[in-house]
């Protein structure tokens, strides 16, 4: 098969003709695991973390990728029926033994498998997957517009949660990437008031389109005191911004698998009063099963930008350097 691949010291993924995946090695079948067609790939910020090495090298070569849909053509379910549509996220697996994972916090798990960074991803046409990670999908939605469901959708859903938005509250949101193009329609739906501050005009501009109420500069300070905020840029300056815009007894979330170093900042003015600066490590699967139901039941369709697979150091620099109106998707 056809696959972009990342070798250690290489400044570019590679495009190559590699093995395809199997469920079957001599007499020998794979048990737990789907092979997958690929019909496209979300191309996510941190796969531009894992190529540029902010994140440490966990596998050499790597073909990433880790917002997979396909079709299931080897090793069905009754959930995933041959022929069908499923997805795949960033958790690929659990060891399902772990103290983390016996109180039911599988996102914390200490052996997380990761799709596109400890296990090779979708910039392919074949994706070998465990079965229990994948998620049925609907076949009458392009599946470019389903990909950037199942990373940036899924991580912005439980980044409200790990804020603990209510319906109806003022919630900032700190950057306006894929991930933030999502999170606001589940907040309007939440008939939630949305403030955003973000660098770029094209964001600002489809922050507006998509009904904040208010957007500003990166830093900016909205005109009211929030409830909640969550911050998607990876830089520590813009979670003092979001800190220093909460009412008391108010969460900020940080969204971010990498973060740049927090500055110093006043304790009296800006955490006292019960605020709260949280982390958001990764999802769950039922994180992934909820909001896929209610991207489907709002009818969240992303504005997306395709590449072909050969393409695909492109989608990455355009995710870098923030060209595109909406999440970068590869078509293998």
């Amino acid at each position: 098969m056809k696959a972009a691949v990342l070798r250690v010291g290489a400044d570019r993924l590679s495009i190559e003709d590699v093995p395809r995946p199997s469920l079957r090695a001599g007499h020998t079948l794979l048990r737990g695991h789907t092979l997958l067609r690929v019909e496209a790939c979300g191309v996510c910020r941190t796969d531009l973390h894992i190529f540029e090495r902010d994140l440490p090298t966990l596998r050499d070569p790597l073909i990433p990728g880790h917002q997979i849909v396909g079709e299931v053509v080897d090793g069905a379910t009754d959930a995933l029926p041959l022929g069908s549509r499923a997805g795949v996220s960033w958790i690929g697996g659990i060891d399902g033994t772990c103290e983390f994972c016996r109180r039911g916090e599988e996102n914390l798990c200490d052996a997380l498998a990761f799709t596109g960074y400890s296990i090779d991803g979708g910039y392919a046409e074949y994706a070998l997957v465990r079965s229990d990670f994948a998620y049925p999908l609907p076949a009458e939605i392009e599946p470019q517009h389903l990909a950037p469901l199942l990373c940036a959708g899924i991580i912005g859903f439980r980044s409200l949660r790990v804020a603990g938005t209510q319906p109806g509250e003022r919630v900032g949101l700190f950057g306006f990437g894929a991930s933030a193009s999502l999170a606001i329609e589940v907040l309007k739906h939440w008939e939630c008031e949305v403030y955003v501050a973000t660098r770029g005009e094209n964001h600002r501009t489809q922050a507006e389109e998509l009904g904040a109420v208010w957007v500003g500069g990166e830093t900016e300070k909205p005109p009211v005191a929030l409830d909640r905020a969550v911050t998607f840029a990876p830089a520590g300056a813009v979670v003092v911004a979001a800190l220093s815009s909460l009412r008391k007894g108010g969460i900020v979330a940080i969204n971010a698998i990498h973060l740049d170093q927090m500055p110093a900042f006043d304790y009296d003015t800006l955490l006292w009063g019960e605020r709260q600066i949280r982390s958001v490590a990764n999802m769950t699967r039922n994180d992934a099963r909820e909001f896929l139901a209610l991207a489907q039941q709002i009818g969240i369709r992303p504005r997306v930008r395709t590449f072909p697979l050969d393409e695909a150091n492109a989608a990455l620099q355009a995710v870098k350097h923030e060209t595109a109106e909406g999440p970068c998707v590869i078509l293998p």
